[in-house]
């Protein structure tokens, strides 16, 4: 048996800071209690750990539980809150005796967290995707994934698996990423050029859909963005004759009829790599009112490897990696013309995976995401590493970057009139720095947003905002998980004002990314819920039980007071990403 836990935290307006598998989806109410002081800007960004605890459960397969289950619920969950948490990531880590090497290679698992008066069910499916298919029919590894090399058919002779080196890799359809929309519809999403639409209320797989039959791209991100009309915005990469180009995708929010999926996607802008043999990895983007910001980072791909890979007997992540001697890159693109801006903003190296906001103010356009000065984390996270225990797991952690919300403040009314070697960044109490080196160069170094007491808790990841009223604006809230493990293990709150944060930590429970959901009548940025899914891998009264948490609780004067919960008999893997489907 295992149990689920359910819980909301109450943060109201102007608030700042145990076994196999246990998952809790939180809930927070932002609160308009003053934080806690906190120490200013920090100047060391890393803090070694000892004695970290294993973490296996929550990368081991586990069961899908299509119909839904109830949950008993213990506590108040408001009524107003109608509709489904959707969250999306690996649940399958082998076929037969053969197991994949890395955390995305997993087979997608979808999972349904319905909340409807007060009350909450769960199911999850596994994503009926053609490589999930055809691994289960054969009962071992068929397609490749980003880790992982599927091996020639052993029924084959020894000529034939010799010569299915030379086929070229059939790229992945196991969308286990994130859930994003699109004209409506859910799609499952990960990074090639393959989704599939799926149905929010069932789960089951409906459609799979392929960018490239629709425009020239070989794949997407599974991180749009969105205008107020519901215009999405996306990149994919394209490889032609002439290398690799970066492409900004933008799909139209109107339907043309019930079948209609990515009809009218327009590829908006193609912009060169400074290597066109070697682009930069990318896992998303930034976007303000008026501009689409690329970051081109130094974790680079070599198609050569990456093309010839099947003949070396290399899988795909071999063929990416970090080059520390080369600048970040970030490039604007004209929403409305499609143009890219002539002048070309520099930093020193760094990697991003997300980033928080983006918005345009007095001439001035703010970046802020989280990144890390070290772009080797994503060739970390292999299966292997996640499931080591004593000090190899305590040594795999201290020698990864830890990733820190940072904001970069970038000029936007550059002229040849501008002055060269002169600080362009006239913003009050920013420390942000912008420099003209040619009259089409500005290199930039970055604020903290945050102060010194986060490093504490290994920085932040999984950023999120009140996006539905606040993205591409100014703001003053974000949220997101803490990393003082390999995986979240805390929940933060973050004010831009002070700086100053709110934190839920508890041993042995790790939180996933959290989602916000706007209170009915909201007139505060923050006032709303968090919505977070978190399990542990430790025992519970020394049962084997999981605990599915799902946290409700009321911010006081202390953080997070929890006072509901749910109990669902399942097993839950540590996931990626989500959204809230209202059904209000």
């Amino acid at each position: 048996m295992h149990i689920v836990f359910i819980a909301l935290y109450n943060f109201f307006i102007h608030s700042s800071s145990s076994d196999q598998g246990c998952s809790l989806i939180s809930l927070y109410r932002m609160s308009s209690k003053k934080p806690q002081t906190i120490a200013a800007a920090q100047k060391t960004y890393f803090t070694k750990v000892h004695g970290l605890p294993n973490i296996t459960p929550l990368v081991n397969s586990v069961q899908e539980t299509p119909e839904p289950i109830p949950t008993t619920v213990k506590g108040t969950i408001p009524t107003w809150i109608h509709g489904s948490l959707l969250r999306n990531g690996p649940g399958k880590f082998e076929f037969g005796n053969q197991h994949y090497n890395h955390w995305f290679d997993g087979m997608a698992l979808m999972h349904r967290f319905q909340i409807e008066d007060g009350q909450v069910t769960y199911r999850s499916r596994f994503l009926c995707s053609d490589s999930y298919t055809q691994n289960s029919e054969r009962n071992r590894i068929i397609v490749s994934e980003f880790g992982t090399l599927a091996l020639p058919d052993p029924c084959k002779n020894f000529f034939q698996r010799f010569l299915s080196r030379f086929e070229m890799p059939k790229p992945t359809d196991n969308a286990s990423v994130n859930f994003v929309k699109y004209k409506g519809d859910y799609y499952v999403s990960t990074e090639t050029n393959c989704m599939h639409r799926v149905d929010p209320n069932t789960l089951e797989s409906k459609q799979k859909v392929d960018w490239s039959k629709f425009i020239a791209v070989n794949g997407a991100t599974a991180h749009p963005h969105f205008d107020p009309d519901g215009t999405a915005y996306n990149m994919g990469n394209s490889y032609r004759n002439k290398g690799a180009f970066y492409n900004i995708i933008r799909v139209p929010p109107e339907r043309d009829g019930p079948e209609d999926t990515l009809e009218g996607a327009k590829i908006l802008c193609s912009i060169a790599p400074l290597d066109k043999s070697k682009p930069s990895y990318y896992h998303s983007f930034g976007m303000s009112e008026n501009y689409v910001v690329f970051i081109e980072q130094p974790i680079k791909m070599d198609l050569f490897k990456i093309v010839t890979g099947r003949l070396r007997g290399k899988s795909l992540n071999e063929g990416v990696y970090w080059d520390p001697n080369q600048e970040t890159i970030f490039h604007l693109i004209d929403k409305q013309t499609g143009k890219e801006m002539p002048v070309k903003y520099y930093t020193k190296a760094l990697s991003t995976f997300h980033q928080i906001n983006a918005f345009e103010q007095d001439g001035f356009l703010m970046l802020d995401m989280c990144c890390s000065d070290d772009g080797q984390s994503i060739n970390n996270f292999l299966i292997q590493n996640l499931r080591q225990s004593g000090e190899a797991l305590d040594e795999m952690y201290n020698t990864m970057g830890r990733p820190y919300p940072r904001r970069f403040v970038l000029p936007l009314n550059i002229t040849s009139e501008t002055p060269l070697e002169q600080n362009l960044n006239t913003r009050p109490d920013s420390t942000a720095t912008a420099v003209c080196r040619t009259k089409n160069q500005v290199f930039c170094t970055f604020e903290d947003l945050h102060g010194e007491d986060l490093k504490d808790y290994g920085g932040l990841e999984f950023p999120q905002i009140n996006y539905a009223r606040y993205n591409t604006k100014p703001y003053r809230y974000y949220y997101g998980c803490g990393f003082r493990h390999l995986v979240g293990d805390s929940l933060i709150k973050m004010d831009l004002e002070s700086k100053k944060f709110k934190v839920w930590r508890q041993p042995d429970l790790y939180p996933s990314e959290p989602v916000f959901i706007l209170s009915p009548n909201a007139e505060e940025e923050d006032d709303g819920v968090i919505l977070s899914v978190i399990i542990t891998p430790v025992k519970v009264q020394n049962k084997m039980i999981t605990l599915y948490n799902i946290y409700q609780c009321i911010f006081c004067l202390n953080p997070f007071i929890l006072f509901s919960l749910a109990e669902v008999p399942v097993n839950i893997p540590y996931g990626f990403h989500g959204v809230f489907n209202s059904s209000a």
